[in-house]
């Protein structure tokens, strides 16, 4: 059986990656597994200067999910140069660096570093708040998702994945932005914007107030979105969101993603993505699939 895919230019021995801020840059896990089996690892959100993030509670469980406001803390694109790519490096999977900022020109002056290390791509953070503009995520417009992505092109040569908010009216103008503006492949989705209240407290329960809610509660959402944009633009999608096994990453493959991304589950189970992949391979030996690219979007 083929388990290869080519997503936006990287080449991964299976469709199974990590969804970015649920895996730190894989130290954690490297004590659960060997992170050569994972078909790539997306660091988490990584900035030009370091980050403190938001103050806690910063994470809070929900029914089939759990809500963060972390506010991408990080220690920044220096520190993580020095320290943890040659970590990640010991392993044989792709390396792809999540990058955030709140300026366009943050954006640019981060992928001109990253466009000189040695990893394997980039998937931009398109729901950092724009300070300029009154604080709104960048993914939020056609324009303005088209405008970051277009800067960051002219100055990056390797593969560019864009991470999109499900926070928006229309899911396909906005993938379609990335697409214009000459991006490699489509991240989606992230988080739904959330609230948890105390009912004994009467406040809520995150200091942020608000926060994005992953798990297994937004997989349909996300897999028709996946499925809305598949048909409509011609790059790969790299897909996520609630995915815990081998039948969910299925589901949003024969929806039309390339790839899979694995985000709470890795908080459920250590192994999940690990599992995930033996899912796949388990299904393709029941459907006598020789070639896993075959069920890329065919519903």
């Amino acid at each position: 059986m083929n388990t290869k895919i080519n997503l936006a230019g990287i080449e991964m021995k299976n469709p199974v990656t990590v969804a970015s801020g649920t895996f730190g840059y894989g130290r954690e896990y490297s004590q659960f597994f060997d992170l050569s089996k994972l078909g790539a690892i997306i660091t988490k959100g990584t900035s030009l200067k370091p980050k403190n993030g938001n103050k806690p509670p910063r994470v809070c469980e929900t029914a089939s999910g759990m809500l963060n406001s972390i506010g991408l803390q990080n220690p920044g694109v220096e520190y993580f140069a020095q320290n943890d790519l040659p970590f990640l490096r010991k392993y044989d999977t792709k390396i792809i660096v999540n990058a955030c900022g709140n300026t366009i020109e943050e954006y640019v002056e981060l992928c001109k570093i990253l466009d000189k290390l040695d990893i394997d791509g980039v998937e931009l953070n398109l729901s950092c708040p724009n300070v300029k503009q009154g604080c709104m995520a960048f993914g939020n417009t056609y324009e303005g998702v088209k405008t970051v992505t277009q800067a960051v092109r002219k100055v990056l040569n390797k593969p560019l994945l864009v991470k999109l908010t499900p926070n928006v009216t229309n899911i396909v103008e906005i993938a379609k932005a990335v697409e214009d503006a000459g991006a490699d492949g489509v991240s989606l989705i992230n988080t739904l914007l959330g609230m948890k209240i105390d009912i004994q407290k009467k406040a809520p329960v995150l200091a942020n107030i608000t926060g994005g809610l992953s798990g297994p509660a937004i997989k349909p959402v996300a897999v028709r979105m996946v499925y809305q944009v598949a048909k409509e633009v011609k790059i790969p999608i790299l897909g996520m969101g609630g995915i815990i096994s081998g039948e969910d990453a299925i589901e949003f493959m024969l929806a039309g993603a390339t790839a899979i991304s694995i985000g709470a589950g890795n908080f459920i189970d250590p192994q999940t993505s690990i599992k995930t992949i033996q899912g796949i391979e388990n299904y393709m030996q029941e459907q006598k699939i020789e070639d896993i690219n075959e069920i890329i979007g065919i519903v």
